[in-house]
């Protein structure tokens, strides 16, 4: 059988690899993605969305023990872990059709299958029928990444899970052990504790989020502390014994190593690209542990061959992802779009409360050698907030005290992932704090503390 030839092929069909479909279709690029399991990647089916919709159920939950708050009643107030679960896949599956309908829509040829590069601008897809033969003149490697599993701490989907098994348990966690403290462990570990499960949060670095701005990660340590959520930084899980239902966890802490048992273990402690098994060393990309090293437009320096998403540099998000997809589709129909910056890229953690930055913390601001002026304003000094019976949180704004510019904007509280891109948008149009003060922000709203905020830097803030 003849190989069928496109002028885009796209291996990988998360978010960056379906919106790189699209867009190349749509700039008329005859185009094809193969994928090897689900429409939508891991983030549609097993990360971002699955996820909130556990965390929506959990949230639920926990408001409906605050009814009293509200002038409200309600009682033998329950769940049914079963049912959460189903209407998480439910969405997960609604979704996953939603992307095949767009691909279908904007004329790009799916294939489900196994792909590799045998040769630059050929692609070779094992399917259910047999191996199809595809020439590409341009091929978009965008395979995302894996959970990483550290030798000793492997999941076996009983006792130790990872994010897949944490998303569909068979069983509610009594005692759990959340091993990592970054987007993913937190947040499961908000899920397990909101239900109940008593709840331990491992950390090797010396604080948890440790890519948020300390201030922050320390207003979150003691929002989560407050939960009951047992926290153990500087700490390393050196060793996982399994018995018959539980795990004896082997815990090293200031020089000293003590067990403890859970019945439930997650391993939370990073990714791997999944870039091995493709061809991409074969044919010339250069791998960095596990990640294809790209420039700013994720070309990989073999002609031809581009890489985006999890599978090359951080940081790892869909949003970045689908953004570098829509960049690349339009460089290989000789556009010329601006490259995606990672500093401008906000990170979401959707805890309780949660947690929303993007740009420069303060502590890599002063190391960047910039002099910053800081400004912060509680949610208790917010009216919405108060309202809403939501009123611990705070947002943090960077500035440079030369140029007005916005380094970076931190939040922790109630719907920060919303929140934001207001802070986003400011950055990409590259406002000041002039022009921050100068606007007029709508109220009663949260977003009124990003006003303050900014004001607050320079001593103006008014209601605190």
């Amino acid at each position: 059988m003849a190989a069928k030839e496109f002028d885009v092929v796209v291996i990988g069909a998360g978010p960056g690899g379906y919106v790189a479909a699209i867009r190349a279709a749509q700039l008329g690029l005859k185009t094809a993605v193969v994928e090897r399991e689900h429409m939508g990647g891991i983030c549609l089916n097993w990360g971002c969305i699955p996820t909130k919709a556990l965390l929506r159920s959990a949230e639920v939950y926990h408001t409906m023990h605050r009814a009293k708050d509200f002038g409200l009643s309600a009682e033998n107030i329950s769940f049914d872990l079963d049912a959460v679960v189903k209407r998480s896949r439910g969405v997960a599956k609604q979704l996953n059709g939603g992307v095949g309908h767009l691909l279908k829509k904007n004329k790009v040829t799916t294939i489900m299958g196994t792909a590799t590069i045998p040769a630059k601008g050929k692609v070779s897809v094992k399917t259910d029928k047999g191996t199809e033969e595809l020439v590409a003149k341009n091929i978009i490697v965008a395979t995302g990444a894996r959970a990483r599993e550290l030798p000793g701490l492997e999941a076996d989907g009983d006792l130790v899970w990872t994010y897949k098994h944490a998303l569909v348990p068979q069983k509610m966690p009594k005692k759990l052990l959340v091993i990592g403290s970054g987007a993913i462990g937190i947040e499961f570990a908000s899920f397990y504790n909101t239900l109940g499960a008593d709840t331990t949060v491992v950390e090797v670095q010396d604080r948890i989020l440790p890519v948020e701005d300390a201030e922050i990660a320390a207003f979150a340590k003691k929002a989560f502390t407050k939960q009951g959520i047992k926290i153990k930084e500087k700490a390393m899980v050196k060793k996982l014994d399994r018995g018959n239902g539980k795990v004896t966890a082997h815990i090293e802490m200031g020089g000293k190593t003590t067990t403890e048992e859970f019945d439930t273990v997650i391993s939370a402690v990073g990714i791997v690209a999944n870039t091995g098994g493709i061809g991409l060393e074969e044919v010339g990309v250069k791998i960095d542990r596990s990640f294809a090293v790209t420039d700013e437009f994720c070309r990989t320096g073999v002609e031809g061959i581009y890489v985006i998403g999890d599978a090359t540099n951080g940081p790892w998000l869909a949003h970045k992802a689908s953004h570098e997809g829509v960049m690349v589709a339009e460089h290989i129909a000789g556009g010329h779009p601006h490259p995606v910056k990672p500093e401008t890229i906000a990170g979401c953690t959707y805890c309780h409360p949660q947690i929303a930055s993007v740009g420069l913390t303060e502590e890599k601001a002063k190391a960047a050698g910039y002099k910053i002026k800081v400004g912060r304003f509680p949610f208790i000094g917010n009216g919405k907030a108060i309202a809403l019976g939501e009123p611990e949180g705070m947002v943090k704004t960077v500035f440079d005290e030369k140029t007005g510019e916005l380094l970076g904007a931190h939040m922790v509280g109630a719907e920060v992932t919303e929140m934001i891109q207001g802070y986003v948008i400011g950055q990409k149009l590259e406002t000041t704090e002039a022009d921050l003060m100068e606007t007029v922000f709508p109220h009663p709203t949260l977003s009124e503390m990003m006003h303050e905020s900014v004001l607050d830097a320079w001593d103006r803030a008014i209601h605190i």
